[in-house]
This record gives C-alpha cells, sequence and structure tokens, in this order.
C-alpha cells in the first residue's frame, strides 16, 4: 500500500509491527464504544476472531519463527503493561482510554442523544431494567453506561408517603 513504510521482518521489526497494531487495535476499540466491548455478541466475538488472526501476518511479517511470535507476545504484554500503569497515574490518560460512566436514564426518562452516542440501543436498556428488578424504564431514578459496558441501575425513590400527622393535646 502507498505511503507506509516497508518494515521487515527481524525481531525489532516484529516488536515494531506489534506495536503499530496494538495501537491501532486500542484505538479503533475504544471509538467502538464501550457497550460494545462490555457485552460481546457471537457476531462480536467472530470479528474479534478473525481481526487476530488478520493483523498475526503484519505484526510477524516473514518472521514465522517461534522467537518472531514470543517478541510479538512479549511486545503485547509489555504494551498492555505500560498503558495500564499510565492510566493508573493520569486519570486523563485513563478518561481518554477507559472513557467515563455515561448518564443513559433520569427520572424515568431516556436520554437519547447518550444512549446513540454509546450506541445503546433500547432492548439492551430494557434488559438491564429487568436484570435490576424494575419492569418498566420509568421505574429508574438513574441508569448509567459504566466504563466496563454495563449498564447500573439505580430505582427511582418511591413516591413520599402522606403522613397524618397525631396531635397530641
Amino acid at each position: 500500500m502507498p505511503g507506509l513504510p516497508e518494515i521487515g521482518s527481524s525481531l525489532v521489526d516484529v516488536a515494531i509491527r506489534t506495536a503499530v497494531v496494538y495501537t491501532f487495535l486500542v484505538v479503533a476499540l475504544r471509538i467502538g464504544g464501550k457497550r460494545e466491548i462490555g457485552q460481546l455478541s457471537i457476531l462480536d466475538l467472530i470479528v474479534l476472531l478473525v481481526i487476530a488472526d488478520a493483523v498475526q501476518n503484519s505484526m510477524v511479517g516473514e518472521n514465522i519463527s517461534l522467537w518472531g511470535g514470543l517478541v510479538a507476545a512479549g511486545t503485547l504484554i509489555v504494551l498492555d503493561k505500560c498503558l495500564k500503569a499510565l492510566a493508573e497515574r493520569s486519570r486523563k490518560v485513563k478518561r481518554v482510554i477507559e472513557g467515563e460512566p455515561r448518564l443513559l436514564v433520569r427520572d424515568g426518562k431516556i436520554l437519547a442523544r447518550a444512549m446513540r452516542e454509546e450506541g445503546v440501543d433500547l432492548d439492551d436498556l430494557e434488559m438491564a431494567v429487568r436484570s435490576h428488578g424494575l419492569a418498566r424504564i420509568d421505574d429508574v431514578g438513574m441508569a448509567v453506561l459504566e466504563r466496563d459496558g454495563t449498564i447500573s441501575i439505580v430505582p427511582r425513590e418511591a413516591e413520599p408517603q402522606h403522613r397524618t400527622r397525631k396531635i397530641l393535646p
């Protein structure tokens, strides 16, 4: 492909190739949205498996030696550990990598823009509501899409009962 530098298949080249592929996948999956990662469907799993197979050759090139595979695996592990350590030290980096929790429902009202931007469909939201023991979205005080892709539900407060005050003589 024009414009991309040709990288060889030496062990150093394998590490460079692997780092490029890892970085690309981190960015691509982050853009894909946290709900997609948190709740993998059969189709999502197949896509991930096919991606793994597709990028394998781009990481090791023509180096199919045991050392080439070990360098690629080691590079992935080191990059992963470094990125996690960096995220733990910097809130800004953590926010970029993992995102932030996002409010999807407030006081029984669906926040359509947030749902659309996060790629959460109504079926997923309704399933989360039911799994928290509530019957309807109207019963939800707050629904939050967490960083890991799960949806947390806080029930609405029950309507306050009007108390009759006892007046003592």
